[in-house]
């Protein structure tokens, strides 16, 4: 660490055991790309299998392997203890919940390294000794990338001066329209969706959605974009709903932002959501947005400004809400219009980038 005050380059070990390339994945390699080309040192603690951990090798940064099974896995604990001991480093991030646990395990230094958590999901988090041990005691703070995660945070226990919230952002460029809406031959709408397959995204109500909107007459095409456990259950679940040829399972997709170009409704029924990285991907794209009110989902997509929010596991409220897009494409138009706006205002990954790093500034200062 050289230099002083906020004008010091720091040397910063990012944890992110995580082998699948999803959202938060995306959120640390756009984060360390930035910092990098503030002249920050980035090294990468990574599963050598995953893509966040190919991504940055090829950037160049130095990149470590790390394999954790569960969080009572600590087999890498003695080694990390040695790395973080002899490393040097200003910060210690840790990005997922299966990183968060390792933290118990470091050793604690007078001024530096400072440890950060981000906490990205909204799963339930308990009042008990974990919690206040983890968040209060063995780290020196915590991101939380919505307010509805900082709220769940607090009711557990966490020290208020511990949290900062940081919303999550994107690079609203790569995601800019290509072209205008656009009328389709066979004059059908095209709902996209961009997920892991598992039950906490909600896929399955959309499919219902699709069925009730199907026998009323409505002309849909929805294309599902991701992969998971749920993929084979989802599938026959369409056919059963006498959809199988109205779904579009396209698995992950490399390019996202064409597959958002290629749509014109933009859905994410998600049961529980951290923020919502695909609504504000979406949104960049400018697509209207119809999501349900869990989460940050609520803090990302502005009803009735940049798009609907439904209940959740509310299958006829999403018909409701895609019909209506269907119906008047002015509106759906303009509402994905203002959407793109809030992404530039608000979710820009130059925006988080710059957050993280005055934290990291804040954090190493009130350690002197």
């Amino acid at each position: 660490m050289t230099g002083s005050g906020a004008n010091r380059r720091l040397k910063i070990l990012h944890i992110d055991p995580e082998r699948n390339w999803g959202g938060g994945e995306a959120q640390v390699f756009g984060l360390m790309s930035w910092l990098a080309a503030r002249g920050h040192q980035n090294e990468l603690l990574a599963h050598p299998n995953g893509r966040l951990f190919i991504q940055c090798q090829k950037r160049e940064f130095t990149c470590r392997p790390i394999v954790i099974r569960n969080d009572l896995d600590l087999r890498s604990v003695p080694g990390l203890r040695r790395l973080v001991r002899t490393g040097d480093y200003d910060i210690v991030h840790f990005h997922t919940k299966r990183a968060h646990a390792l933290s118990l395990w470091l050793s604690r230094f007078q001024s530096r390294p400072r440890y950060v958590v981000t906490r990205r999901m909204d799963y339930p988090e308990s009042d008990n000794w974990y919690t206040h041990c983890l968040y209060n005691r063995r780290v020196d703070g915590v991101v939380a990338i919505s307010q509805s995660i900082a709220d769940l945070l607090l009711g557990a226990g966490v020290t208020r001066g511990k949290i900062r919230l940081i919303a999550s952002g994107i690079d609203p460029q790569r995601f800019a329209p290509v072209k205008p809406p656009e009328q389709r031959a066979d004059g059908k709408i095209v709902v996209g969706s961009v997920g892991v397959l598992e039950d906490r995204k909600g896929h399955r109500d959309l499919l219902e959605a699709a069925a009730t909107l199907k026998r009323q007459g409505v002309k849909l095409r929805i294309r599902i974009a991701g992969d998971g456990s749920l993929r084979q259950s989802l599938e026959q679940d369409a056919v059963r709903l006498g959809l199988k040829d109205d779904v579009e399972f396209a698995g992950l997709v490399a390019d996202t932002p064409a597959f958002l170009d290629d749509i014109d409704i933009f859905v994410m029924p998600s049961l529980f959501e951290g923020l919502g990285v695909a609504a504000l991907e979406a949104m960049a794209a400018g697509k209207p947005v119809i999501a349900t009110r869990v989460g940050g989902l609520a803090e990302s997509v502005v009803d009735g400004l940049t798009g609907i929010l439904v209940p959740p596991r509310d299958p006829e409220a999403l018909a409701g809400a895609i019909a209506k897009f269907a119906e008047q494409p002015k509106l759906a138009a303009a509402m994905g219009q203002r959407g793109r706006a809030r992404v530039l205002d608000h979710f820009t990954l130059e925006q988080m980038a710059l957050k993280n790093e005055v934290y990291y500034y804040d954090l190493l200062g009130a350690a002197n």
